[in-house]
């Protein structure tokens, strides 16, 4: 049976197509078929949310935050079932899909905190008797793009700024993960969220991403650069307000006086978990010469301790990656480092579990900057690592791709490690530890081809969620 599940004006509608939702660790379990929107239907979730924009942003702040919080009660209530959910359809370990919903909960509570508390400015004019006030104002309709590797929390901390400052909004995930996002909905749903404010539409993005581009004042996109890229050229079109997040080649320079197992716990995370499939993961980690064979002697050894395996196991702490596409992508890039001269020094292979897209983390060594697996983002288990001389070459191959997201350095220098913080050219930089690893009260966001438009969560967030207004009173 095919589930409605677009969630437009309150109401679940079917679609003209259907999207089939698989266990990534068993392929052969079929989570669902849901019901996928077309342009059509994308547009009466735009006109959906342009019909409550009004009522909403007249909203007191104190409802919308009420509401949020009500959200975020509801996805404790229920975090078992969630975090089930995620590991079955995202393939995430049990540990991983249970913190990625209370870090939902998290967000939601934090921007129903904003809600009553952003604000202007009152300042006195250059000229006498006039006063001036700056206030926020929501923006109007956004189109929220959201992927599939933290399927909840992405769509949380897009939905809850833009819910707070008086936003309405489309949903578009991924068509990897519809049933996270169903639920999600469901959980709106249940808490009493307005018909209209909150928008669902399922479907491929190359279909839904232009009609989701218009009709709407703003766009906020989280996924690949050359997505990223499209969507920025025909928002521009429109003159929308956008914000892209696209990935990164995140660096973790490990230097000679670094504590050799700080440095290792740092690579292995970062590079790793949630089988590497993290834009901040540590996809390059570059070593200086004189602790370059003991890191990689200790790495490999940690490496061999790991277990990847069914993601609902308690031992597991490497899951599938997230579909064959995917799976057959990291290994494409594994055989091109091997032509290119890299040494796969550990892992890289698939395992047979269940039918699963599983792959036994990768090390390859012997690599230069140059060579595309240290450019191109790979989205997997896989990490290279760079020899260098010193901390000057390090800090030089760091800034070397053309991404600009997350970036660490593993040592004991304190000057060094300051040098690095100023001149890394990243928007997040980790001191000793793992370049992945985020607080939701902060500001996310990179650099060069990483990143384009304003800041991700925090206090941040509002300036893209809101529009200024300047006026000038007389008195």
């Amino acid at each position: 049976m095919t589930l409605a599940a677009n969630y437009i004006e309150g109401k679940w509608e079917k679609g003209s197509d259907t999207l089939i939702s698989v266990n990534a660790a068993c392929p052969d379990d079929v989570i669902g078929h849901y019901a996928s929107a077309g342009p059509i239907l994308a547009a009466a979730a735009i006109s959906a949310a342009r019909t409550a924009a009004t009522a909403w942003e007249s909203t007191t702040t104190q409802i919308r935050s009420d509401l949020l919080y009500s959200i975020a009660d509801e996805l404790l209530v229920h975090k078992d079932a969630l975090a089930a959910l995620i590991t079955r359809e995202a393939g995430k370990t049990r540990a991983d899909a249970l913190a990625e919903v209370v870090r939902s909960a998290h967000v939601f509570r934090f921007f129903a905190g904003e809600a009553v508390r952003y604000g202007g400015e009152n300042l006195s004019s250059v000229r006498p008797n006039v006063g001036v006030q700056i206030s926020r104002h929501p923006i109007g309709v956004i189109s929220l793009i959201t992927p599939w590797n933290f399927p909840l929390a992405i769509a949380a901390w897009k939905m809850a700024p833009a819910m707070a400052f008086g936003n309405t909004l489309v949903l578009k995930p991924s068509e990897l993960t519809p049933a996270v996002a169903c639920e999600l909905f469901r959980l709106l749903e249940r808490v009493g969220t307005p018909a209209g404010v909150a928008n669902l539409v399922n479907g491929e993005g190359a279909e839904l991403g232009p009609a989701l581009l218009e009709g709407v004042d703003a766009v906020s996109f989280t996924g690949s650069v050359a997505t990223g890229r499209r969507i920025a050229a025909l928002a521009s079109q429109h003159m929308l307000r956008t914000q892209l997040e696209m990935g990164g080649k995140n660096p973790l320079v490990v230097l000679d006086d670094a504590d050799l197992n700080v440095a290792v716990e740092c690579a292995l995370n970062g590079a790793f978990f949630s089988a590497g499939q993290r834009c901040t993961a540590s996809s390059r980690l570059i070593v200086a010469e004189g602790i370059h064979d003991r890191f990689v002697a200790a790495l490999v050894a940690r490496m061999r301790q790991l277990v990847v395996g069914r993601p609902q196991d308690p031992d597991t702490q490497i899951g599938p990656l997230i579909s064959r596409a995917q799976l057959d992508k990291v290994l494409g890039y594994i055989e091109l480092a091997k032509s290119e001269g890299a040494v796969l020094t550990e892992g890289g292979d698939s395992l047979d579990i269940d039918g699963g897209y599983f792959l036994r983390p990768a090390l390859l060594t012997e690599t230069t900057p140059q060579m595309r697996v240290n450019q191109e983002e790979i989205f997997g288990p896989v990490a290279s690592v760079i020899r260098v001389s010193d901390y000057e070459e390090a800090l030089a191959v760091a800034n070397c791709t053309p991404y600009g997201l997350s970036s660490g350095i593993c040592t004991t220098s304190h000057s060094k490690a300051q040098h690095f913080r100023l001149h890394v050219r990243s928007g997040l930089t980790m001191v000793n530890l793992p370049t992945a690893g985020l607080d939701y009260h902060v500001p996310f966001g990179g650099t060069k081809s990483s990143s384009f438009g304003p800041r991700e969560q925090g206090t941040y967030a509002v300036d893209f969620y809101t529009s200024l207004k300047t006026a000038y009173v007389g008195y």
